[in-house]
């Protein structure tokens, strides 16, 4: 598939590496999609079961059939046996270098609970490289956690800080959001799709505008 790295497949799924930029989702204002970039590829098309952001890059695991799709949809939606953790670039430094973020957000006119978890891999005064897992899976829960505490991602042109995009465009070239899902481990001894899976996806390219590439 062109732009769009494969990077594990099996009888059941397939994890993809999602360019910064496309859609998951088809819609009235939508050109190409992932969803029907997999329609051209495969056949029959795989099913979605969980959603990145059009602007946000990395791993996303699609489904082979209606079976499958109903076992990874509710694996996501349970989060056991299975382990998201993003990579984002922000504005400064967190008061902590590890911490868990516990603010409420509103989701569809209600407010709920949520709690996301960092850890800072790198950094200087004016940025940081941190490593993120949810503990809930709000809408931009990490982007609005983030601008809530202070440390907007760089780039989010929603909820960001948008003086320091600008000038970060004009100084680094920054043109995108700098939140990446970069691993995916899923763990499960279920039949028929039992497997383990522990997969990465490299930060792009357009990070290292920012920052210097990790030693990890």
């Amino acid at each position: 598939m062109k732009r769009i790295a494969v990077l594990f497949e099996n009888d059941y799924c397939i994890v993809l590496n999602k360019p910064a930029g496309l859609p998951v989702q088809g819609g009235a204002r939508v050109g190409a999609s992932l969803d029907t970039i997999l329609g051209a590829a495969w056949s029959p098309r795989p099913l979605l079961v969980h959603r990145l952001d059009k602007d946000t890059s990395g791993i996303i695991l699609v489904a082979k059939n209606r079976e499958a799709a109903a076992f990874f949809a509710a694996l996501f939606a349970g989060k056991k046996g299975i382990r998201k953790q993003y990579l984002a670039v922000c504005a400064g430094r967190p008061l902590q270098d590890t911490g868990t973020i516990r603010l409420s957000l509103e989701v569809r006119g209600r407010v709920k609970p949520s709690e996301t978890h960092y850890t800072r891999l790198s950094g200087d005064r004016d940025f940081s490289l941190l490593s993120l897992e949810l503990g809930t899976g709000r809408m931009h829960q990490i982007r609005r956690h983030l601008a809530r505490i202070g440390n907007p991602v760089l780039g989010d042109a929603t909820y960001g800080d948008f003086a320091l995009n600008k000038e970060l465009h004009k100084t680094r070239g920054l043109t995108r959001l700098l939140l990446h899902a970069s691993r995916l481990s899923i763990s499960t001894g279920e039949p028929p799709f039992g497997f383990s899976l522990d997969m990465s996806a490299p930060l792009p390219e357009y990070f290292f505008s920012i920052i210097s590439r990790p030693a990890y």
